[in-house]
């Protein structure tokens, strides 16, 4: 599904944030990339997206160069792809349900789907009492669960979850990540970086390890080791 071929980011001599990344996802993986903060992570999570130019290499959507199509394909692209964030980036003035909304409007959803549609996501992620709660009505755990509602309702190919319980404690720590496990279960595959060592020795997924824009260590079904 994914696919990583010597893929360098280099700002500077002083700081390169990928070196010579090669990597494959196959689709319904749970693959979870780990290191401490500088690690590359992120960066690598950002090519996916082509929120970031690489310095060298490619990274391939299926068949698809990210860095060579069109930008009207690209945003095709980047639905296929929902995106969890450690701060949610919700829209505060707008309800449970019309965040979820507003993301279906975006690509063309009508009403009838939107209203059959939500009320079904919220449940998934246990907010269905919340559906007309504002994010500042609720609590964070509680918000990190509608932003992955958000993520999933248009039915994405992979999540990618970037540090999605860095702002947590650790019950829903924990809820969140069986959330994302529902999620695999169900046929998506997921991305989830993270230094959160009890969250990874919990998955017993595909562990990627980074270190200084390397990747050290490559699991398949890994703990945090660093």
């Amino acid at each position: 599904m994914i696919y990583f071929n010597n893929v360098s980011k280099i700002y500077n001599k002083d700081s390169v944030a990928l070196d010579d990344v090669t990597l494959t996802v196959t689709a319904g993986e749970f693959v979870s990339i780990v290191g401490h903060s500088g690690a590359g992570k992120t960066t690598l999570v950002k090519m996916i997206l082509a929120d970031d130019i690489p310095t060298k290499g490619t990274v391939f959507f299926e068949s698809i160069n990210v860095f060579k199509i069109k930008n009207k394909d690209l945003t095709k692209l980047r639905r296929r792809i929902g995106v969890v964030f450690q701060d949610f980036k919700l829209l505060s003035n707008k309800t449970a349900y019309e965040n979820i909304a507003f993301a279906m409007e975006a690509v063309g959803k009508n009403n009838e789907e939107i209203e059959s549609d939500v009320p079904h996501v919220l449940e998934l992620v246990d907010l269905s009492d919340k559906m007309f709660h504002f994010p500042h009505q609720m609590s964070g755990g509680e918000q990190q669960r509608l932003a992955i509602a958000r993520a999933i309702i248009n039915q994405p190919e992979l999540i990618i979850a970037d540090e999605p319980t860095g702002n947590l404690d650790a019950i829903n720590t924990y809820e969140i990540v069986q959330i994302l496990k529902k999620i695999n279960d169900l046929g998506t595959t997921v991305i989830l970086t993270t230094h959160n060592r009890g969250v990874i020795d919990s998955i017993k997924k595909r562990v990627i390890t980074m270190e200084k824009g390397k990747i050290i260590r490559d699991d398949k079904e890994g703990k945090y080791v660093i």
